[in-house]
C-alpha cells in the first residue's frame, strides 16, 4: 500500500453512516497502514470499525476499506487495507444514470433525460437548445429517500434530432459532492460485480 498512497494528499473517508463522511490529508505512511489528519471532528468513526477510502493517485481514483487503528483527536492511524481497486482512470467515477428530470434557470425549465452521471457532471438529451453560457439548477435522485442538488455548467453541446448536451456540476455543500462520489463509487462496483 505505501507505493499506492503519497503524503500529503487529500482523501475522502465515508463510515458506515454516509453523512459522516470527512474529508482529511495524508500525513504519514506507515509498513502497517497510514496516519491522516482529518478537516473536521470524526462523527461515527469508532476504532475497528470499516469505512469507505476514495483518493486520487497517478493511475486514477483509488478505493478500499480499512478501519482506525486509533483515534486521537481529528488524527487517524489507519489499518493497511487486504486489498484495493482503482475504480477508473478519470479523476470521477461515471455511472450509467437514466432519468427524466427538470434543469432550471430562474423560470426557465428545461426537460431532460439523462445518459450518465459522475461527481464532476454528467451527460444528457434535451429536445431544445440550452444556453451554454448559464448555469442551471438540478437535483438528482439518488435513491427513494436521497438526492443531491448541484449547479450545472454546460461545456459540450451537440445537435442531431435532439440536443445532446455535457458539463460540469458545482455544488451547494461539499456533502452532496461526497454523497454523489460514494454513490457513483457504489454503483460503478455494482455493475462490475453482476
Amino acid at each position: 500500500m505505501r507505493e499506492l498512497l503519497e503524503k500529503g494528499k487529500r482523501i475522502t473517508v465515508v463510515p458506515t453512516d454516509f453523512r459522516n463522511a470527512n474529508k482529511g490529508t495524508i500525513k504519514e505512511v506507515l509498513p502497517e497502514g497510514f496516519i491522516v489528519e482529518l478537516d473536521y471532528e470524526p462523527k461515527g468513526m469508532l476504532k475497528r470499525n470499516y469505512c469507505e477510502f476514495f483518493t486520487q493517485n497517478q493511475y486514477g481514483t483509488l478505493y478500499f476499506t480499512s478501519f482506525p487503528h486509533e483515534i486521537n483527536g481529528k488524527t487517524l492511524r489507519i489499518a493497511n487495507p487486504a486489498k484495493h481497486k482503482y475504480l477508473q482512470r478519470r479523476q470521477y467515477t461515471r455511472v450509467k444514470y437514466n432519468y427524466d428530470l427538470e434543469l432550471r434557470n430562474g423560470d426557465t425549465m428545461h426537460r431532460i433525460y439523462t445518459f450518465d452521471v459522475s461527481a464532476g457532471g454528467m451527460k444528457f438529451k434535451c429536445a431544445e437548445a440550452i444556453n451554454i453560457d448559464a448555469e442551471y439548477r438540478i437535483t438528482l435522485p439518488l435513491s427513494s429517500v436521497q438526492s443531491v442538488e448541484c449547479i450545472f455548467y454546460p461545456i459540450r453541446i451537440e445537435k442531431g434530432a435532439e440536443y445532446t448536451v455535457s458539463g460540469r456540476f458545482s455544488y451547494l455543500s461539499e456533502r452532496d459532492k461526497m454523497v454523489l462520489t460514494q454513490y457513483c463509487a457504489k454503483r460503478s462496483i455494482e455493475i462490475r460485480n453482476k
